[in-house]
């Protein structure tokens, strides 16, 4: 791959991840996680073939700087909104969890 179809890849990445805060503001987690899941792919690509066989001109590297450091912000405000939303669902699932474990606690009491 040459150094342009490098930056599109980032390119891809940060318009990927744009979509995935979008989704992240409006709680559509079922697209959330679709796109995560593209990102990830896109992000393998880059990993194996970001190695550029020819030095990027100063303008390109600031290019590829602002869309990881865009990339890298994307992800913040995602994490940002999700990690909240994931501690609320943990909390409810052990809830949950101590309910059942109750219930079957004093129901083993009640049938002895």
């Amino acid at each position: 791959m040459d150094n342009q179809e490098i930056i599109s890849l980032y390119e891809s990445v940060a318009d990927i991840t744009d979509k995935m805060l979008a989704a992240a503001r409006t709680g559509d987690w079922e697209q959330l996680a679709a796109l995560e899941s593209k990102c990830s792919s896109q992000v393998e690509i880059i990993k194996r073939n970001d190695s550029p066989r020819e030095p990027l001109t100063p303008t390109a590297r600031e290019h590829k700087t602002r869309i990881i450091k865009k990339i890298l912000e994307d992800d913040r405000q995602i994490r940002n909104i999700t990690e909240p939303w994931m501690a609320r669902l943990s909390k409810l699932m052990n809830s949950a969890g101590v309910e059942r474990k109750l219930a079957q606690a004093y129901g083993a009491n009640q049938s002895g």
